[in-house]
């Protein structure tokens, strides 16, 4: 069984700044911390994007050095608030493609990872061009096992029509190519949207995964140059798979909420212990 963890949009900034008030950089290491201590058997950690928030050389310095403390190899995309130039300098092992784009494969035990570059330069929206198609083409073509994709900007429409301006531009032109492939393409993970959402696309199942910093509130109603954010609490997917299934557990790993045992203790009844249980303010969430 595979087993990994998913992040995106750490939007990290350098000097020990805030970004709409929280730290992005104490909120990295609160999930590396979780992440060594609850899931050190992880296979890797994958980051789909938007490492830094204004691609600056000292945050991606930053990342750099907080990342060396996991204790599991680490999977990188760039997304839209990302460049490549200044990724590569401060992670000199990063993988690309011929043409230059951040984007690779690695076999696993559930199947080949392919991780794509959506980046498009000077713009929020993504795009996947005909030289990175044809890196995904050749990579489809040489194996025939299952595959598991792995991106920035999501390829469909996902009802917020300020996010769905600037998701992935050439979706068409992806679909075409991943098309004779979506009976053993087994799943799709990407950011970019800052919400927990999960579908179909055309058979293709997919999950996003919430910003480390701030969350997209949701509002579906809302005008397609309206973003409103949030503090939502934000999380990292914990997948497990292997060649016939994938398993995804949201993981909000800064909760403080109470733990309590589910089973009502021997010599108590379950309706006195199910009602005298008492956890503070906790009550007045419900």
């Amino acid at each position: 069984m595979l087993k990994f963890i998913h992040l995106s949009d750490v939007h990290l900034i350098s000097g020990g700044r805030r970004l709409f008030g929280v730290s992005p950089e104490r909120r990295l290491n609160a999930a590396i911390d979780s992440i060594n201590q609850e899931h050190g058997d992880a296979d890797f950690v994958a980051f789909t994007g938007d490492i830094t928030h204004w691609s600056d050389a000292a945050s991606y310095t930053i990342f750099a050095d907080a990342i060396r403390r996991l204790t599991m190899p680490v999977r990188l995309l760039v997304g839209n608030h990302d460049s490549r130039e200044a990724l590569s300098q401060a992670l000199c092992d990063i993988a690309a493609d011929d043409n230059g784009f951040i984007q690779y494969a690695i076999d696993t035990s559930a199947g080949r990872c392919l991780f794509l570059d959506t980046k498009k330069s000077e713009s929020d929206a993504g795009e996947y061009c005909s030289k990175r198609l044809a890196w995904l083409e050749q990579q489809l073509d040489s194996t025939t096992g299952p595959i598991l994709l792995f991106m920035h900007h999501p390829p469909m429409k996902l009802g917020h029509t300020g996010i769905d301006k600037i998701a992935l531009l050439d979706a068409e032109a992806l679909y075409t190519v991943v098309k004779p492939h979506v009976h053993r393409i087994n799943h799709l993970f990407f950011g970019h949207v800052h919400r927990a959402i999960s579908g179909n696309w055309r058979g293709i199942s997919f999950t996003c995964m919430r910003g480390l910093n701030q969350q997209l509130a949701l509002d579906l109603n809302a005008p397609e140059d309206s973003f409103k954010g949030s503090f939502e609490q934000p999380a990292y997917g914990v997948v497990l798979a292997d060649t016939q299934q994938v398993v995804i557990h949201l993981h909000t790993f800064m909760d403080r909420s109470p733990r309590f045992d589910l089973v009502t203790p021997k010599g108590q009844s379950a309706e006195e212990y199910s009602l005298e249980m008492r956890h503070g303010d906790w009550d007045m969430m419900t």
